[in-house]
């Protein structure tokens, strides 16, 4: 409601403003007023529409650019007044100093844009929101992009944080796009795909971030990408186990792909049926080995003679492990489809 009788008001306001530009000319004619008026409405109109078409404003963007702007007209005067005994008779004194207000806004607006992400300036209510949880950057790594796995929770909305891409991280993932060793060459490509689909995804806010830290200088990729999400007090995630180590021990906040895969796969108590394809013979005397939908290995008590049929077990125990969950169960008999 609020923004409707803003726009409103602007439109009267801009209305109201070529009227009084053309009430203090007396003597031009009224189709004039009237073209004048058209002029500004159709102005504000197109304002606002451009307004609504952009649903997503960053304050930081648009902070650089106030501040920016506001700091490169204050260095125009300034230098205005110290180039004023240069320019007093100069003809295009007003030209160059147009010029040179132009040039100081840019580079003003330019360099905060570039640097909003390594300090913040901006108005007290905002820093504290970025303390509240759930509005800090997550870092991708390699591992988590060639995963593809985010993309799908993406898909979900499941995540209002914005993702950051770090350039040296795509760098990366690019050269090994590159490698001239297939697996690699696929696995780079895919990476690059999932990339290409988080950009384009509107559930969530996916950026590219080119600056590093003088620290970082010498460092390898994985450091690299800890001492940013340590700058930016932002959590990493990735399904890298080494990478999972480095950055607790620095004690920045990982998002471990694997163990979230595995927080969510369904919990089965002992005692629990479970229909499953033995797919193959286990290590041990009549075992055999099914999968879940999810990836889940269950291991079957007197399943080898089942190799290829669809059985119905009951759950003895459940192991959990860093490399995922594993099943065990015994065998009872053959479901309708597995005979």
């Amino acid at each position: 409601m609020a923004l409707i009788v803003l726009r409103c008001v602007f439109i009267l306001v801009a209305a109201g403003v070529a009227v009084s530009m053309f009430s203090l000319l007396p003597d031009d004619p009224p189709w004039l007023i009237w073209a004048a008026l058209i002029g500004m409405l159709s102005l504000a109109i197109a304002v606002i529409a451009l307004d609504m078409l952009i649903k997503r404003k960053r304050i930081d963007t648009i902070s650089a650019v106030y501040f920016g702007l506001l700091v490169g007209l204050l260095l125009t005067y300034m230098v205005g007044v110290a180039l004023t005994p240069l320019l007093e008779h100069n003809d295009f004194k007003d030209w160059i100093q147009l010029a040179l207000g132009t040039l100081l806004c840019y580079a003003c607006i330019s360099f905060l844009i570039q640097t909003k992400d390594d300090f913040r300036f901006v108005i007290p209510y905002v820093e504290f929101d970025k303390d509240v949880k759930g509005l800090k950057p997550y870092l991708l790594d390699t591992s988590a992009v060639i995963d593809g796995r985010i993309a799908d929770v993406v898909d979900t909305q499941a995540l209002d944080n914005p993702l950051f891409m770090p350039r040296f991280v795509l760098g990366e993932l690019q050269n090994i796009a590159d490698s001239s060793d297939k697996l690699r060459r696929s696995r780079g490509r895919r990476g690059l795909d999932i990339l290409n689909r988080l950009r384009s995804s509107k559930n969530v806010d996916f950026h590219i971030h080119d600056r590093e830290l003088a620290e970082m200088e010498g460092h390898e990729v994985d450091m690299k990408l800890v001492l940013l999400a340590k700058h930016l007090d932002g959590k990493l995630v990735t399904g890298d186990y080494n990478l999972n180590k480095v950055a607790k021990i620095h004690n920045v906040h990982v998002i471990n792909l694997n163990d979230l895969s595995n927080a969510l796969k369904p919990v089965f108590l002992p005692g629990e049926r479970v229909d499953v394809r033995i797919v193959k013979a286990g290590e041990e005397e009549g075992q055999g080995v099914g999968y879940l939908d999810d990836g889940t290995m269950i291991v079957v008590e007197s399943g080898r003679p089942h190799v290829g049929q669809e059985v119905r077990i009951g759950v003895t125990s459940v192991l959990q492990t860093s490399a995922g969950r594993m099943i065990f169960g015994r065998f009872e008999k053959l479901t309708e489809s597995g005979r």
